[in-house]
């Protein structure tokens, strides 16, 4: 994409996302039969999106389109759905790199946004604006600016925008839900949540060219114009304020959705404060935090919320705990959320962890083992 294209690109994309009151009509929404299934396009197809595509399959609907900047992502999405999804056929599903076609097909029902986070917003709201439903991935914006201008954007076409917050849908998080209703644990005014994960340094390398056939261009979007590197498009976004709020908008998001599902859903916090910085990793290439602690003032409870990228004994929640009958060992988990009531406490594992309500000296006086939540989610 020539610089001249780029503005016009960018300039469409401004339009669509901050202008879109003056755009004028709205796309309408396509009348199903009565035995049809839904039309779904996949928007990203990285490690999360595939997944996605696998959950909606299996939910009964009909996988259309696969949309990615770098065909090769595209083609390995397909290639993972012959193999994990039973009776996806690749050839039945159309590849594209370029959103307007998606967008422009009026077979399509709604879309899943997966791609970086920079461009949840945009493609979203051009997505509603289409006459599309929208399941985006989280965190569902970017900046408080432009989840105001999703929400809006939502409001105006009537369309729908629901974001990728699998634990709501989880049984055991539903049952320590009650257990908390019930008031055993007695008023709480203190909730703790980690995020405290293991990792190392990164280190970006030298630019490169990209791929000929990835939009490198596109990919950014929205986001300032810089040399391409490998390392960024792979996973590496997630250390850069232009593409991501790092780790905290990625892992530490479902920590604390859930913990605040478990105190009722409160709204916005009084007030907020926060501590850190990059101090385990000095002098490398990332520019988000390694250590960050935040605290959040509700009215009757303080959130904290403690972040790390360093510690290496520190673990999330491994498969054989989420599929089998077991807890973490809580100490050591990294991801893990902490309710203190007067009267008890609970320890709830995000993902399929579980959770227990205990008293001194580990009494455990309620608990219940948990599940991946995927596939209730997807139901």
């Amino acid at each position: 994409m020539n610089s001249m294209n780029r503005r016009r690109f960018l300039a469409s994309s401004v339009r669509a996302t901050a202008g879109f009151a003056a755009l004028g009509g709205v796309a309408g929404r396509r009348v199903l039969g009565a035995n049809e299934r839904p039309h779904v396009a996949l928007i990203g197809c990285g490690g999360r999106g595939r997944y996605d595509a696998r959950g909606i399959i299996a939910a009964g609907t009909r996988l259309s389109w696969l949309c990615d900047v770098d065909p090769a992502q595209s083609a390995g999405t397909a290639k993972f759905l012959e193999r994990y999804a039973p009776d996806t056929k690749a050839a039945n599903i159309r590849q594209t790199r370029h959103l307007d076609e998606v967008l422009e097909d009026d077979s399509v029902d709604a879309v899943i946004v997966a791609t970086p986070d920079h461009w949840h917003a945009t493609a979203s709201v051009r997505a509603v604006l289409a006459g599309k439903d929208v399941y985006v991935e989280k965190p569902h914006a970017h900046s408080i600016h432009e989840s105001e201008v999703m929400v809006r954007a939502a409001e105006k076409t009537g369309r729908l925008i629901q974001v990728g917050t699998q634990n709501r849908s989880g049984a055991y998080n539903h049952k320590a839900l009650e257990y908390l209703r019930s008031g055993k644990l007695g008023p709480i005014h203190l909730v703790k949540v980690y995020n405290l994960k293991s990792g190392g340094p990164f280190r970006l390398g030298d630019p490169g060219r990209p791929p000929a056939d990835f939009l490198w261009d596109v990919w950014l979007g929205p986001a300032p114009e810089r040399p391409y590197h490998q390392r960024i498009v792979h996973g590496g976004w997630h250390h850069f304020w232009d593409y991501s709020g790092g780790d905290l908008c990625d892992d530490a998001a479902h920590q604390v959705d859930l913990a605040l599902m478990l105190m009722g859903d409160p709204g916005l916090p009084r007030s907020v404060s926060s501590a850190g910085g990059r101090l385990a990793h000095q002098g490398d290439d990332s520019e988000v935090p390694d250590l960050l602690v935040s605290s959040f003032e509700f009215d009757g409870f303080v959130l904290t919320l403690e972040h790390s990228n360093y510690p290496k004994y520190m673990m999330k929640t491994t498969t054989s705990i989420r599929q089998g009958d077991k807890f973490p060992f809580w100490m050591h988990n990294a991801t893990r959320i902490e309710l203190y009531g007067t009267e008890q406490m609970m320890v709830v594992g995000r993902h399929g962890g579980g959770w227990q309500a205990t008293i001194y000296p580990w009494e455990v006086m309620a608990q219940e083992y948990g599940r991946p939540c995927d596939d209730e989610h997807y139901a």
